[in-house]
């Protein structure tokens, strides 16, 4: 499929350099790429109404973190920087670099069939070549006899350049490398295959080449998770990339184009493993837990909104994740063994623990009970298990911690979720919210009285308000019922809020 003049290119889109060039199609680094992709959603964001700080955290609709972060974040892409996101573990580092790629521009115009993604006006302008050189294979294949030594790109015929517009995917313009000390150069730089030069004997064939994680890279987004795992000699290759934007694989005496957007991740234990040079060519960035409530309210929102049948009241939800920011608060994240007991992906656990205790025990809608065990098995579960006396040492800190705080994350919870629905829905009116009350304690333990809320008659009016407000913010999965849902509330209510609205009921106030 040969590609439109004017027309918008899809990925499979054939054309020629010639074409290309006549179209002024430009050249961009991926940093630059990158950047502009940035202003524009930015642009967009504006142009519906959004403020500068709500069109930054729109970028990352999957990531809640703290605003300073989203801006220093966007800051330094925009700047042109690679980054190092360093902070506690399952502080969302690698969600965040992830989050980057899916902002990465992804589609771009290649040489056909090049194994590093070459794009077609650097094999026959001058000016373009200059500054992002073809690889080697790209060199032989357009040289007159196919020796690099005679490659010109202004004496290249465009119109034999043939073009493909593709979409960056895994290994081909995205690359991930997981650190450890097992990860050797090679792995980084790849290999010309000796054996199947020798069975192909041509050196311009894209199959001699296997491309490492750099090569894999060019052009496009690479995150390399945990960097302070890297041998140093490891570190040194992505060094040269980054100085240099070249990589010469082993057996190789030739070097490739390694160009890239790198984001790289840390845990806080492994920052001084990283090189001086190598961390001096990386914007480091700190990403820590959330401070605030309603911001890890909304990590666990959005995690639990793909599982919409594991169900959890919202206030035994809100209390689990008020007993782990008790913990961040008073716990240190550097002690190895328990350090990821209060991370976010604990956070998340609580409330699925919570609700598979609850399913396995025969109850529809779990308790404080199951919110107390859901704790204990989540906090438990992230536990570094060195020795069994350290982890039973360990396993009775968690196990005194959630004793002491639970009961105070649940008044807490429930506090907030009265007072919500006093100022709210009631908008303050004491004598509509004692009649609420009387009409609560009434149906709370009468399935057939509630079955007759289902209806639209006359009875409960004050209960009905509550219902409609339990079933709007929580919408609970069949077999519930609002009714049975509002009902479950209630209890906790009862027991733990006294239906009182205090100033000191505030959402965002630690424990």
């Amino acid at each position: 499929m040969a590609s439109t003049p004017g027309a918008t290119p899809t990925p499979g889109t054939r054309s020629t350099a010639a074409a290309l060039r006549s179209a002024r199609v430009e050249v961009a680094s991926p940093g630059e790429r990158f950047r502009a992709e940035i202003l524009r959603l930015l642009d967009g964001f504006r142009r519906k109404g959004l403020d500068r700080e709500a069109a930054v955290r729109a970028l990352f609709p999957k990531t809640v973190l703290p605003e300073s972060t989203d801006e220093d974040v966007i800051t330094a892409l925009v700047s042109g920087a690679h980054l190092l996101f360093f902070g506690p573990s399952g502080a969302g580092k690698t969600s965040l670099a992830k989050d980057l790629w899916s902002l990465f521009p992804k589609e771009v115009w290649t040489v056909d069939g090049c194994p590093v993604l070459d794009h077609p006006l650097s094999v026959v302008d001058p000016a373009v070549a200059a500054r992002f050189p073809p690889c080697p294979i790209c060199e032989r294949r357009f040289a007159p006899g196919n020796d690099p030594m005679n490659f010109q790109p202004a004496a290249v015929d465009p119109a034999k350049v043939p073009a493909t517009f593709v979409a960056l995917h895994e290994g081909y313009g995205y690359a991930r490398l997981q650190g450890s000390s097992e990860v050797f150069p090679d792995h980084l730089t790849g290999n010309i295959n000796l054996r199947k030069l020798e069975e192909i004997g041509d050196p311009m064939s894209p199959l001699v080449l296997e491309p490492g994680k750099l090569l894999q890279a060019n052009r496009g987004f690479l995150l390399v998770d945990e960097i302070g795992k890297l041998p140093l000699g490891t570190q040194n290759v992505l060094l040269q990339a980054l100085q240099e934007g070249t990589v010469t694989p082993s057996k190789s005496r030739e070097s490739f184009p390694g160009l890239f957007v790198a984001v790289c991740t840390s845990n806080l234990s492994d920052l001084d493993n990283i090189n001086d040079p190598l961390s001096d060519r990386l914007t480091s960035l700190h990403i820590g837990f959330n401070e605030r409530h309603s911001d890890n309210a909304r990590i666990v929102a959005l995690a639990r909104s793909d599982d919409p049948t594991s169900y959890v009241p919202e206030i035994l939800t809100d209390a689990g994740i008020r007993v782990i920011e008790a913990w961040r608060l008073r716990m240190s994240e550097e002690n190895p063994d328990i350090g990821e007991v209060g991370s976010n992906r604990t956070l998340i656990d609580v409330a699925s623990r919570t609700s598979a205790i609850a399913v396995l025990a025969g109850r529809t809608l779990p308790t404080t009970a199951d919110l107390k065990a859901g704790l204990l098995h989540a906090m438990r579960g992230r536990i570094r298990a060195r020795s069994g006396d350290s982890f039973r040492q360990n396993e009775k800190r968690v196990s005194d911690f959630i004793d002491q705080y639970l009961e105070a994350g649940l008044k807490r919870s429930a506090g907030v979720y009265w007072c919500r629905f006093f100022r709210g829905a009631l908008k303050e009116n004491a004598s509509e919210a004692e009649a609420l009350v009387g009409e609560g304690r009434r149906l709370k333990d009468d399935a057939e009285l509630r079955g007759q809320l289902a209806s639209d008659g006359p009875l409960f009016p004050k209960f009905r308000t509550f219902v409609r407000y339990v079933n709007d913010r929580e919408h609970p999965p069949p077999p519930l019922t609002a009714p049975d849902m509002a009902a479950h509330e209630f209890r906790l209510l009862e027991e733990y809020s006294l239906f009182t609205c205090k100033d000191e009921d505030d959402d965002d106030a630690p424990l």
